[in-house]
Protein backbone atom coordinates (compact mmCIF):
# COMPACT_ATOMS: atom_id res chain seq x y z
CA UNK A 1 0.00 0.00 0.00
CA UNK A 2 2.84 2.35 0.86
CA UNK A 3 4.52 1.57 -2.45
CA UNK A 4 1.29 2.29 -4.33
CA UNK A 5 0.88 5.60 -2.47
CA UNK A 6 4.43 6.63 -3.28
CA UNK A 7 3.95 5.77 -6.95
CA UNK A 8 0.73 7.82 -7.10
CA UNK A 9 2.40 10.74 -5.32
CA UNK A 10 5.37 10.64 -7.72
CA UNK A 11 3.01 10.59 -10.73
CA UNK A 12 1.15 13.63 -9.44
CA UNK A 13 4.41 15.53 -8.87
CA UNK A 14 5.55 14.70 -12.41
CA UNK A 15 2.21 15.88 -13.82
CA UNK A 16 2.48 19.13 -11.87
CA UNK A 17 6.00 19.79 -13.16
CA UNK A 18 5.32 18.86 -16.79
CA UNK A 19 4.61 22.48 -17.86
CA UNK A 20 7.87 23.59 -16.22
CA UNK A 21 9.81 20.88 -18.05
CA UNK A 22 8.06 21.89 -21.28
CA UNK A 23 9.05 25.55 -20.85
CA UNK A 24 12.67 24.59 -20.11
CA UNK A 25 12.75 22.33 -23.17
CA UNK A 26 11.38 25.20 -25.29
CA UNK A 27 14.10 27.52 -23.98
CA UNK A 28 16.68 24.85 -24.83
CA UNK A 29 15.39 24.76 -28.40
CA UNK A 30 15.54 28.55 -28.40
CA UNK A 31 19.18 28.37 -27.26
CA UNK A 32 19.98 26.20 -30.28
CA UNK A 33 18.31 28.73 -32.59
CA UNK A 34 20.28 31.56 -30.97
CA UNK A 35 23.51 29.62 -31.41
CA UNK A 36 22.73 29.05 -35.11
CA UNK A 37 22.27 32.82 -35.44
CA UNK A 38 25.74 33.28 -33.88
CA UNK A 39 24.28 34.83 -30.71
CA UNK A 40 25.40 33.86 -27.23
CA UNK A 41 22.44 32.00 -25.60
CA UNK A 42 23.61 32.80 -22.08
CA UNK A 43 23.87 36.50 -22.89
CA UNK A 44 20.52 36.42 -24.65
CA UNK A 45 18.69 34.77 -21.77
CA UNK A 46 20.46 37.06 -19.32
CA UNK A 47 19.07 40.00 -21.26
CA UNK A 48 15.64 38.36 -21.22
CA UNK A 49 15.79 38.04 -17.43
CA UNK A 50 17.01 41.61 -16.95
CA UNK A 51 14.35 42.93 -19.29
CA UNK A 52 11.61 41.18 -17.32
CA UNK A 53 12.85 41.33 -13.71
CA UNK A 54 16.05 43.40 -13.70
CA UNK A 55 14.49 46.54 -12.20
CA UNK A 56 11.32 47.74 -10.55
CA UNK A 57 10.16 49.26 -13.83
CA UNK A 58 10.94 46.04 -15.72
CA UNK A 59 8.94 43.98 -13.24
CA UNK A 60 6.10 46.49 -13.45
CA UNK A 61 6.04 46.08 -17.25
CA UNK A 62 5.94 42.31 -16.77
CA UNK A 63 2.90 42.65 -14.52
CA UNK A 64 1.24 45.01 -17.00
CA UNK A 65 1.66 42.36 -19.72
CA UNK A 66 0.51 39.62 -17.34
CA UNK A 67 -2.77 41.37 -16.43
CA UNK A 68 -4.79 40.64 -19.62
CA UNK A 69 -3.20 37.17 -19.82
CA UNK A 70 -4.43 36.35 -16.32
CA UNK A 71 -7.95 37.60 -16.95
CA UNK A 72 -8.23 35.61 -20.19
CA UNK A 73 -6.72 32.58 -18.43
CA UNK A 74 -9.39 32.76 -15.71
CA UNK A 75 -12.08 32.58 -18.36
CA UNK A 76 -10.31 29.68 -20.00
CA UNK A 77 -10.17 27.83 -16.66
CA UNK A 78 -13.97 28.07 -16.49
CA UNK A 79 -14.72 27.05 -20.07
CA UNK A 80 -12.16 24.25 -20.32
CA UNK A 81 -13.32 22.82 -16.97
CA UNK A 82 -16.74 22.63 -18.60
CA UNK A 83 -15.14 20.86 -21.59
CA UNK A 84 -15.89 23.84 -23.83
CA UNK A 85 -12.95 25.11 -25.87
CA UNK A 86 -12.96 28.90 -26.14
CA UNK A 87 -10.63 30.18 -28.88
CA UNK A 88 -12.44 33.50 -29.06
CA UNK A 89 -10.56 35.49 -26.45
CA UNK A 90 -9.30 37.95 -29.05
CA UNK A 91 -12.78 38.84 -30.26
CA UNK A 92 -14.22 38.91 -26.75
CA UNK A 93 -11.46 41.29 -25.63
CA UNK A 94 -12.23 43.58 -28.56
CA UNK A 95 -16.00 43.67 -27.95
CA UNK A 96 -15.48 44.23 -24.23
CA UNK A 97 -13.05 47.07 -24.96
CA UNK A 98 -15.46 48.68 -27.44
CA UNK A 99 -18.30 48.58 -24.92
CA UNK A 100 -16.12 50.01 -22.15
CA UNK A 101 -14.73 52.75 -24.42
CA UNK A 102 -18.22 53.79 -25.48
CA UNK A 103 -19.25 54.21 -21.83
CA UNK A 104 -16.08 56.20 -21.09
CA UNK A 105 -16.67 58.57 -23.99
CA UNK A 106 -20.43 58.92 -23.54
CA UNK A 107 -20.48 60.06 -19.92
CA UNK A 108 -17.57 62.46 -19.67
CA UNK A 109 -19.32 64.64 -17.07
CA UNK A 110 -19.82 61.83 -14.57
CA UNK A 111 -17.47 61.12 -11.63
CA UNK A 112 -14.36 59.18 -12.57
CA UNK A 113 -14.88 56.28 -10.12
CA UNK A 114 -18.42 55.76 -11.36
CA UNK A 115 -17.47 55.79 -15.05
CA UNK A 116 -14.56 53.40 -14.44
CA UNK A 117 -16.86 50.99 -12.60
CA UNK A 118 -19.57 51.15 -15.26
CA UNK A 119 -17.00 50.80 -18.04
CA UNK A 120 -15.46 47.67 -16.54
CA UNK A 121 -18.92 46.21 -16.07
CA UNK A 122 -19.73 47.09 -19.69
CA UNK A 123 -16.56 45.32 -20.82
CA UNK A 124 -17.51 42.29 -18.72
CA UNK A 125 -21.00 42.28 -20.25
CA UNK A 126 -19.73 42.80 -23.81
CA UNK A 127 -17.34 39.87 -23.59
CA UNK A 128 -20.08 37.76 -21.97
CA UNK A 129 -22.43 38.52 -24.86
CA UNK A 130 -19.81 37.56 -27.45
CA UNK A 131 -18.92 34.34 -25.64
CA UNK A 132 -22.55 33.55 -24.85
CA UNK A 133 -23.49 33.60 -28.55
CA UNK A 134 -20.98 30.84 -29.25
CA UNK A 135 -22.19 28.95 -26.18
CA UNK A 136 -25.81 29.16 -27.33
CA UNK A 137 -24.87 27.89 -30.79
CA UNK A 138 -22.94 25.02 -29.20
CA UNK A 139 -25.65 24.04 -26.71
CA UNK A 140 -28.77 24.29 -28.87
CA UNK A 141 -27.57 23.92 -32.47
CA UNK A 142 -24.51 21.65 -31.97
CA UNK A 143 -22.22 24.19 -33.67
CA UNK A 144 -18.57 23.41 -32.93
CA UNK A 145 -17.39 26.08 -30.49
CA UNK A 146 -13.86 26.14 -31.91
CA UNK A 147 -15.15 27.17 -35.32
CA UNK A 148 -17.74 29.62 -34.01
CA UNK A 149 -15.36 31.41 -31.64
CA UNK A 150 -12.66 31.72 -34.29
CA UNK A 151 -15.14 33.13 -36.82
CA UNK A 152 -16.51 35.54 -34.22
CA UNK A 153 -12.96 36.81 -33.73
CA UNK A 154 -12.99 37.90 -37.37
CA UNK A 155 -16.40 39.52 -36.96
CA UNK A 156 -15.19 41.44 -33.89
CA UNK A 157 -12.14 42.72 -35.81
CA UNK A 158 -14.32 44.04 -38.64
CA UNK A 159 -16.71 45.62 -36.14
CA UNK A 160 -13.76 47.32 -34.43
CA UNK A 161 -12.38 48.62 -37.73
CA UNK A 162 -15.78 49.95 -38.76
CA UNK A 163 -16.41 51.75 -35.47
CA UNK A 164 -12.89 53.18 -35.11
CA UNK A 165 -12.94 54.50 -38.69
CA UNK A 166 -16.49 55.83 -38.37
CA UNK A 167 -18.81 56.36 -35.38
CA UNK A 168 -16.11 56.09 -32.69
CA UNK A 169 -13.20 57.75 -34.51
CA UNK A 170 -11.36 60.56 -32.73
CA UNK A 171 -13.16 63.78 -33.84
CA UNK A 172 -9.81 65.54 -34.37
CA UNK A 173 -8.81 62.95 -36.94
CA UNK A 174 -12.23 63.05 -38.58
CA UNK A 175 -11.98 66.81 -39.06
CA UNK A 176 -8.53 66.46 -40.67
CA UNK A 177 -9.72 63.56 -42.84
CA UNK A 178 -7.07 61.38 -41.22
CA UNK A 179 -8.65 57.95 -40.98
CA UNK A 180 -6.41 56.63 -38.20
CA UNK A 181 -8.40 53.86 -36.50
CA UNK A 182 -8.56 55.07 -32.92
CA UNK A 183 -11.07 56.64 -30.57
CA UNK A 184 -10.74 59.89 -28.68
CA UNK A 185 -8.54 59.79 -25.59
CA UNK A 186 -10.27 59.15 -22.28
CA UNK A 187 -10.27 61.97 -19.72
CA UNK A 188 -7.51 61.65 -17.13
CA UNK A 189 -10.10 61.12 -14.39
CA UNK A 190 -11.21 57.90 -16.10
CA UNK A 191 -7.79 56.24 -16.06
CA UNK A 192 -7.14 53.38 -13.64
CA UNK A 193 -4.86 54.41 -10.74
CA UNK A 194 -1.15 53.80 -11.45
CA UNK A 195 1.90 53.15 -9.35
CA UNK A 196 4.08 56.09 -10.44
CA UNK A 197 6.52 56.33 -12.11
CA UNK A 198 5.75 52.91 -13.66
CA UNK A 199 2.83 51.92 -15.89
CA UNK A 200 1.59 49.37 -13.35
CA UNK A 201 -2.10 49.98 -12.74
CA UNK A 202 -4.93 48.74 -10.56
CA UNK A 203 -5.84 46.10 -13.13
CA UNK A 204 -3.30 43.60 -11.77
CA UNK A 205 -4.92 43.73 -8.32
CA UNK A 206 -8.37 43.28 -9.86
CA UNK A 207 -7.11 40.26 -11.81
CA UNK A 208 -5.52 38.60 -8.76
CA UNK A 209 -8.64 39.12 -6.64
CA UNK A 210 -10.77 37.63 -9.41
CA UNK A 211 -8.48 34.59 -9.54
CA UNK A 212 -9.55 33.80 -5.97
CA UNK A 213 -13.17 34.51 -6.88
CA UNK A 214 -13.00 32.04 -9.79
CA UNK A 215 -11.37 29.43 -7.53
CA UNK A 216 -14.25 29.84 -5.07
CA UNK A 217 -16.77 29.72 -7.92
CA UNK A 218 -15.42 26.48 -9.40
CA UNK A 219 -14.78 24.53 -6.19
CA UNK A 220 -17.06 26.03 -3.56
CA UNK A 221 -20.37 26.72 -5.34
CA UNK A 222 -23.12 24.66 -6.92
CA UNK A 223 -22.66 26.50 -10.20
CA UNK A 224 -18.96 25.59 -10.36
CA UNK A 225 -19.66 21.99 -9.41
CA UNK A 226 -22.20 21.63 -12.21
CA UNK A 227 -19.88 23.21 -14.78
CA UNK A 228 -17.13 20.76 -13.78
CA UNK A 229 -19.59 17.86 -13.75
CA UNK A 230 -20.70 18.64 -17.30
CA UNK A 231 -17.04 18.82 -18.31
CA UNK A 232 -16.30 15.43 -16.75
CA UNK A 233 -19.25 13.53 -18.23
CA UNK A 234 -22.14 15.01 -20.15
CA UNK A 235 -24.25 11.86 -20.07
CA UNK A 236 -23.85 11.28 -16.32
CA UNK A 237 -24.63 14.95 -15.67
CA UNK A 238 -27.78 14.79 -17.76
CA UNK A 239 -28.83 11.59 -15.97
CA UNK A 240 -28.28 13.36 -12.63
CA UNK A 241 -30.71 16.09 -13.65
CA UNK A 242 -28.21 18.81 -14.60
CA UNK A 243 -29.38 20.98 -17.49
CA UNK A 244 -26.31 20.44 -19.64
CA UNK A 245 -27.15 23.02 -22.30
CA UNK A 246 -27.58 25.74 -19.68
CA UNK A 247 -24.14 25.14 -18.19
CA UNK A 248 -22.43 24.95 -21.57
CA UNK A 249 -23.79 28.43 -22.32
CA UNK A 250 -22.82 29.61 -18.83
CA UNK A 251 -19.25 28.34 -19.18
CA UNK A 252 -18.67 30.19 -22.45
CA UNK A 253 -20.54 33.25 -21.23
CA UNK A 254 -18.30 33.57 -18.16
CA UNK A 255 -15.19 32.81 -20.20
CA UNK A 256 -16.04 35.58 -22.63
CA UNK A 257 -16.86 37.94 -19.76
CA UNK A 258 -13.36 37.71 -18.29
CA UNK A 259 -11.80 38.26 -21.71
CA UNK A 260 -14.06 41.29 -22.23
CA UNK A 261 -12.94 42.65 -18.85
CA UNK A 262 -9.34 42.19 -19.97
CA UNK A 263 -10.06 44.36 -22.99
CA UNK A 264 -11.71 47.04 -20.85
CA UNK A 265 -8.78 47.14 -18.43
CA UNK A 266 -6.37 47.37 -21.35
CA UNK A 267 -8.15 50.53 -22.48
CA UNK A 268 -8.54 52.17 -19.08
CA UNK A 269 -5.21 51.05 -17.65
CA UNK A 270 -2.74 51.14 -20.56
CA UNK A 271 -3.90 52.73 -23.84
CA UNK A 272 -6.45 55.27 -22.52
CA UNK A 273 -8.17 54.98 -25.86
CA UNK A 274 -9.28 52.23 -28.26
CA UNK A 275 -6.64 51.86 -30.95
CA UNK A 276 -5.66 49.28 -33.55
CA UNK A 277 -3.64 48.77 -36.69
CA UNK A 278 -6.56 47.02 -38.37
CA UNK A 279 -5.86 43.57 -36.90
CA UNK A 280 -6.86 41.90 -33.65
CA UNK A 281 -3.30 41.84 -32.34
CA UNK A 282 -3.01 45.58 -32.98
CA UNK A 283 -5.13 45.99 -29.87
CA UNK A 284 -4.91 42.72 -27.92
CA UNK A 285 -1.23 41.93 -28.44
CA UNK A 286 -2.37 38.28 -28.86
CA UNK A 287 -3.42 38.15 -25.19
CA UNK A 288 -6.55 36.26 -26.23
CA UNK A 289 -4.41 33.36 -27.45
CA UNK A 290 -1.53 33.65 -24.98
CA UNK A 291 -4.03 33.55 -22.12
CA UNK A 292 -5.00 30.04 -23.23
CA UNK A 293 -1.40 28.91 -22.89
CA UNK A 294 -1.10 30.58 -19.48
CA UNK A 295 -4.20 28.69 -18.31
CA UNK A 296 -2.81 25.39 -19.61
CA UNK A 297 0.54 26.12 -17.97
CA UNK A 298 -1.36 26.66 -14.72
CA UNK A 299 -3.16 23.33 -15.29
CA UNK A 300 -6.52 25.10 -15.58
CA UNK A 301 -6.37 26.18 -11.94
CA UNK A 302 -7.22 29.85 -11.30
CA UNK A 303 -4.59 30.34 -8.59
CA UNK A 304 -1.82 28.57 -10.53
CA UNK A 305 -2.70 30.80 -13.49
CA UNK A 306 -1.31 33.78 -11.54
CA UNK A 307 2.38 32.72 -11.67
CA UNK A 308 1.83 31.22 -15.13
CA UNK A 309 0.60 34.58 -16.48
CA UNK A 310 3.51 36.41 -14.86
CA UNK A 311 5.90 33.95 -16.52
CA UNK A 312 4.44 34.55 -19.96
CA UNK A 313 4.30 38.28 -19.34
CA UNK A 314 8.01 38.07 -18.52
CA UNK A 315 8.69 36.20 -21.76
CA UNK A 316 6.90 38.87 -23.77
CA UNK A 317 8.68 41.79 -22.08
CA UNK A 318 12.07 40.10 -21.76
CA UNK A 319 12.10 38.86 -25.35
CA UNK A 320 12.03 42.45 -26.61
CA UNK A 321 15.01 43.28 -24.39
CA UNK A 322 16.82 40.20 -25.67
CA UNK A 323 16.24 41.30 -29.23
CA UNK A 324 17.82 44.70 -28.57
CA UNK A 325 20.84 43.39 -26.64
CA UNK A 326 21.96 40.50 -28.83
CA UNK A 327 20.62 41.95 -32.09
CA UNK A 328 18.59 38.95 -33.21
CA UNK A 329 15.74 39.30 -35.74
CA UNK A 330 12.35 40.16 -34.33
CA UNK A 331 10.99 37.02 -35.97
CA UNK A 332 13.06 34.94 -33.54
CA UNK A 333 11.12 36.43 -30.64
CA UNK A 334 7.87 35.32 -32.27
CA UNK A 335 9.30 31.87 -32.97
CA UNK A 336 10.53 31.50 -29.39
CA UNK A 337 7.10 32.36 -28.00
CA UNK A 338 5.55 29.93 -30.47
CA UNK A 339 7.89 27.13 -29.39
CA UNK A 340 6.96 27.70 -25.76
CA UNK A 341 3.28 27.55 -26.70
CA UNK A 342 3.71 24.26 -28.62
CA UNK A 343 5.68 22.61 -25.84
CA UNK A 344 3.30 23.71 -23.07
CA UNK A 345 0.19 22.60 -24.98
CA UNK A 346 1.86 19.28 -25.79
CA UNK A 347 2.70 18.77 -22.11
CA UNK A 348 -0.96 19.29 -21.22
CA UNK A 349 -2.01 16.64 -23.75
CA UNK A 350 0.57 14.23 -22.32
CA UNK A 351 -0.57 14.98 -18.77
CA UNK A 352 -4.18 14.17 -19.62
CA UNK A 353 -3.10 10.96 -21.32
CA UNK A 354 -1.16 9.93 -18.21
CA UNK A 355 -4.20 10.67 -16.05
CA UNK A 356 -6.39 8.45 -18.24
CA UNK A 357 -3.84 5.65 -18.05
CA UNK A 358 -3.69 5.93 -14.26
CA UNK A 359 -7.46 5.87 -13.97
CA UNK A 360 -7.65 2.82 -16.25
CA UNK A 361 -4.95 1.05 -14.23
CA UNK A 362 -6.69 1.92 -10.95
CA UNK A 363 -9.98 0.60 -12.32
CA UNK A 364 -8.37 -2.65 -13.47
CA UNK A 365 -6.67 -3.05 -10.09
CA UNK A 366 -9.94 -2.44 -8.22
CA UNK A 367 -11.72 -4.96 -10.46
CA UNK A 368 -9.00 -7.55 -9.86
CA UNK A 369 -9.16 -6.97 -6.10
CA UNK A 370 -12.95 -7.32 -6.14
CA UNK A 371 -12.67 -10.58 -8.07
CA UNK A 372 -10.06 -11.91 -5.62
CA UNK A 373 -12.23 -11.01 -2.62
CA UNK A 374 -15.21 -12.73 -4.23
CA UNK A 375 -13.15 -15.89 -4.82
CA UNK A 376 -12.00 -15.85 -1.18
CA UNK A 377 -15.58 -15.51 0.07
CA UNK A 378 -16.66 -18.37 -2.17
CA UNK A 379 -13.83 -20.58 -0.91
CA UNK A 380 -14.64 -19.78 2.72
CA UNK A 381 -18.32 -20.55 2.17
CA UNK A 382 -17.56 -24.07 0.89
CA UNK A 383 -17.78 -26.87 3.54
Amino acid sequence: MTKLFRSEWASRVIDALLPVFAALAALLVGAVMLWLLKANPMQAYGALWDGAFGSANAFAETLVKATPLLLVALGICISFRGDVINIGGEGQMIVGALAATWVGLAFTNWPGWLVITLSLLAGFAGGALWGGIAGYLKAYFKVNEILSTVMMNAIAVQLMNFLLRGPMIDPDFAERSAKIPESARLPDAFQLPRLAPTRLHLGILIAVVLAFVVYFLLWRTTLGYRIRAVGQNVFASRYAGIKVSRYIVTALLLSGAFAGLAGAIQVFGVNYRMITDGSATGFTGSAGFNGIVAALFGQLHPLLSIPASILFGALLVGANSMQRVVQVPSALVTVLNGVVVVFVVSSEIWRRRRQRQRLAAAGAQAEAKSETDENLRTTEAQP
